[in-house]
């Protein structure tokens, strides 16, 4: 099984119970990977959603497009934790651990630029946010690829840029309201670029530092 990633909230009494649940119940770890890409899915909805509401209906869109980054990321966290808790790993498992992640990112990332409206830009930040976040994690399985220990350090990785952008949806929702709009996201959107800029960084000179010293 490929590499996971290290997060404190695997070991959280509900996250384990809820494992728990899912294994009892069945659910293989595969249905659960391919269900992050629907609640990614569930999250551009939002975000596409909210390009031309105004009001409250934007509210609800841009809260509809953050629980669905953070149910995406409830996902990716449990269909590890049922594959080596509940013994339910399969021999496709590392493609479904992380070929849906690679459909996800994007799919989540790119909306998010199309639901600004005014300030310069937006669809562009959004597609090269999604861009970069793919490359990202492209590095990272590069050093795995060359039998090196997977990099899942940041300051951009996955959970950051989903917790980023999460924060950046909540936030415009209530800017929105009071007639600011858009900058939040926008914000976020170029913090994600810088930092999946370095987070690139770090692990390239990483890995290319520990190549050289075999």
């Amino acid at each position: 099984m490929a590499e996971r990633r290290p997060l404190k909230t695997r070991e959280r009494r509900w996250a384990k119970a809820l494992a728990s649940l899912l294994v009892r119940l069945r659910v293989r770890p595969n249905t659960i990977s391919v269900a992050s890409v629907l609640f990614a899915i569930f999250a551009a909805f939002g975000f596409l959603g909210s390009r031309n509401a105004v009001g409250w209906h934007r509210v609800v869109y841009l809260l509809v497009a953050a629980a669905g980054i953070q149910m995406r990321l409830l996902a990716n966290m449990l269909d590890g934790m049922v594959a080596v808790e509940g013994k339910m790993a399969s021999k496709t498992g590392d493609i479904y651990n992380d070929f849906p992640d690679r459909i996800a990112d994007p799919i989540i990332i790119v909306p998010a630029g199309y639901a600004i409206v005014t300030c310069p830009w937006g669809i562009e930040l959004g597609w090269l946010a999604g861009l970069l976040a793919v490359m990202t994690a492209y590095v990272r399985l590069l050093g795995g690829s060359m039998k090196l220990a997977q990099d899942f350090r940041g300051p951009m990785a996955k959970p950051h840029r989903m917790a980023t952008l999460t924060l950046a949806a909540i936030g415009d929702a209530v800017a929105g309201w009071f007639g600011h709009r858009d900058w939040l996201l926008a914000a976020g959107l170029a913090l994600i670029i810088l930092g999946t800029i370095v987070t690139m960084a770090r692990r390239t000179a990483r890995m290319a530092k520990e190549l050289e010293s075999r």
